[in-house]
């Protein structure tokens, strides 16, 4: 095999010119050489990745199990409303009404519950009341580590009085 076999591999044969080829054509040649050869080298290089190969997998993965989440959970929100419509048909009517005056009694003691506590609580605790609410609205995390703290140590008490 000769010098101009092994260069002219993977295009196309130049066509003779009386002169010969010139510069310019051999500088397509390589250059068409160059692109052929950065395809085949990218191509390889897509095959040999297998972490990207295994994040679009993984992402198709995903994108399957949201879409078929989205569908189950389209279901059962069909199922459910179909069996909450089907209850509510069997019920006797006057059970029905029974349950919602039940309801609306409850509700209306809960309401006087509030009123009378409210009524029968002096002002300024009242106001103190309000202020620890909003201190507390405030400091959230604060007020949640030392809750956490305090139910760690009466947990950790409480295993210590069990030894013994």
């Amino acid at each position: 095999m000769n010098d101009d076999a092994r260069t002219t591999i993977g295009t196309p044969a130049p066509t003779p010119t009386p002169a010969g080829p010139g510069s310019a054509e051999l500088r397509d040649q390589v250059e068409r050489t160059r692109d052929e050869l950065g395809q085949t080298v990218e191509t390889l290089a897509a095959k040999a990745d297998i972490k990207a190969q295994a994040k679009e997998k993984s992402a198709a993965v995903k994108g399957q199990a949201a879409k078929k989440a989205s569908l189950v959970s389209e279901q059962i929100r069909e199922k459910t409303g179909h069996a909450a419509r089907l209850v509510k048909d069997m019920t006797p009517d006057p059970i029905l009404e029974k349950t919602a005056q039940a309801a609306a009694q409850i509700q209306e003691s809960a309401a006087k519950a509030g009123q009378c506590a409210t009524d029968k609580t002096p002002d300024p605790l009242l106001e103190k009341a309000g202020q620890a609410a909003t201190a507390a609205r405030a400091n959230r995390t604060p007020l949640l580590v030392v809750g956490a703290a305090v139910v760690v140590l009466l947990l950790v008490r409480r295993s210590r009085g069990r030894r013994r």
